[in-house]
């Protein structure tokens, strides 16, 4: 059984690295309208740390682009988790930005 799961896992992430490597542009990665400099702007405030950090008007600029149906498809990926993505709060962006989104994306 554990063999199984961690067959997945690798297979999963070896997906990610080859499909990863296909959105890359001169730009950089791309994931959900947000650039990988915009997602970078955002990790500390979805980081889980004590006390929590709150985005920066950078970050909020940033989300303010963003695909929020697709960032939500992303919410229960144990990918989160492995680079200290907290995806409660990564959940919590939106408001605390005061960004009004269509989306109603919940944690399950």
């Amino acid at each position: 059984m554990v063999m199984k799961v961690t067959m997945k896992l690798a297979m999963v992430m070896i997906i990610v690295v080859v499909l990863g490597n296909q959105v890359v542009s001169s730009k950089g990665m791309s994931l959900c309208n947000l650039t990988q400099d915009d997602l970078i702007t955002c990790k500390p405030a979805v980081t889980k740390v004590d006390p929590p950090i709150d985005p920066t008007p950078d970050c909020c600029t940033a989300l303010k682009k963003a695909d929020f149906a697709c960032l939500c498809s992303y919410k229960n990926s144990m990918m989160l988790p492995s680079f200290g993505i907290d995806p409660d709060r990564a959940l919590q962006l939106p408001d605390k930005c005061k960004i009004p989104t269509t989306t109603k994306c919940t944690k399950k």
